[in-house]
């Protein structure tokens, strides 16, 4: 059995058919994040749903990353921002772009990708988490002079991410059916 804790990097051998090699799978928690420069790595993270799935990648350096945020502000659980900053838009992205600074990205190089933000649970907007953390999320990286090159938000179905940190490559799957890239 494999135990997993929050913040501890879990990583499982796979073969990939496409890329002729094994890859180490890093699975990114709900409310978590992970970043690597290790090219025979992929980050994953599963259902998103409301939440959402942030990747931020580096050609040159080859350095990427995945945040899998839940709420938009983190204003309304204060106690919950010491315990983890991931779980909200504003505390948990700028974690995500300092992580990848340290390993060698650089702001100006960075591509930035976003899927996520549905409407799983039902049709009545009744919190409007996604459409939130998707605002939230325009607003920040608007501050900060960073732009979306790709999203992939909305919709009452759940995805499943991929990124690729040889090549850049983000997959996303929706329901375990249908697969594109990003």
């Amino acid at each position: 059995m494999i135990s997993y804790k929050r913040n501890q990097q879990f990583t499982e051998e796979y073969p990939v058919k496409e890329a002729k090699k094994i890859l180490n799978k890093i699975i990114i928690g709900v409310a978590d994040m992970q970043v690597s420069d290790d090219p025979n790595v992929e980050l994953v993270t599963y259902s998103l749903g409301s939440c959402l799935g942030l990747v931020i990648y580096d050609p040159r350096v080859k350095v990427g990353g995945i945040a899998h945020i839940m709420l938009p502000e983190s204003k309304i659980e204060q106690k919950k921002v010491i315990e983890n900053p991931f779980k909200f838009v504003d505390t948990g992205i700028p974690l995500l772009f300092k992580a990848a600074y340290a390993l060698g990205a650089k702001k100006s190089r960075l591509i930035v990708k976003g899927a996520g933000c549905g409407r799983v649970l039902n049709d009545s907007n009744l919190f409007n988490i996604g459409q939130r953390n998707e605002g939230a999320l325009r607003k920040l990286l608007w501050k900060n002079n960073v732009l979306l090159k790709v999203t992939d938000f909305g919709g009452n179905i759940s995805r499943t991410i991929r990124l690729r940190i040889g090549d850049g490559t983000l997959l996303v799957r929706y329901n375990r059916a249908l697969e594109k890239a990003l």
